[in-house]
């Protein structure tokens, strides 16, 4: 009988955190057949909309998401084989040709803005967390990335704020907190949760 993965989802706002949670508990859990899983490789692929079309496109909406594509893939997971996971390119605004190949594993995290949003995708989760951190924080820490990583303008990002992040992130992420099992303000830097977190995976690894 296959042992079906532990499924544990985290949530919140762009550049609130999530990402570096999601590695706190992978390094914990180092010795243990674990993997991330982010619902930003999930993003629809737009290679036949010219390149101007894609710029168009809202990345903090429900709908820029093929969330069953990801659901599909975690079921092929839980039964034991392994997916080629998409790999999106930020710089094109479309899905890459290349994937990734990721094996069953005994523990998957899947994060991303809008995981908690789904109910298809909640009712797979073990552990559902949500990141929340400040507006002010987040908007800093997304023109630092953003222009570091994603070659973008500052212009560009704060207009992408103000019309988009911002206003899809109260009507449709900041909800999805009341789906969470844990909120960890601040992120990684509370250790207490972090804490309570990793002793509850535990928990479940053990009775497993």
């Amino acid at each position: 009988m296959i042992k079906k993965p532990i499924i544990i989802g985290v949530a919140g706002g762009s550049a609130s955190g999530k990402s570096s949670v999601s590695q706190a508990i992978l390094a914990n859990f180092s010795d243990e057949h674990i993997a991330l899983i982010a619902h930003d490789s999930y993003y629809k692929d737009q290679t036949h909309l010219a390149f101007e079309e894609r710029l168009k496109t809202n990345y903090d909406h429900p709908f820029a998401f093929d969330t069953d594509y990801l659901l599909t893939q975690l079921q092929a997971l839980q039964e034991g084989k392994e997916v080629a996971i998409p790999i999106y390119d930020y710089t094109k605004h479309t899905r890459s040709k290349e994937t990734y190949c990721q094996n069953p594993v005994d523990v998957i995290i899947v994060e991303g803005i809008l995981v908690l949003d789904d109910k298809r995708l909640r009712d797979m989760m073990d552990i559902k967390i949500f990141v929340d951190t400040d507006d002010d924080v987040r908007i800093i820490r997304r023109i630092k990335r953003d222009m570091a990583e994603r070659d973008r303008s500052l212009d560009s990002i704060i207009k992408q704020y103000l019309t988009a992040v911002k206003p899809m992130y109260h009507e449709f992420i900041e909800p999805t907190k009341r789906y969470a099992d844990l909120i960890i303000p601040e992120g990684v830097s509370n250790l207490v949760g972090l804490d309570i977190i990793n002793t509850k995976i535990d928990a479940i690894l053990k009775e497993k």
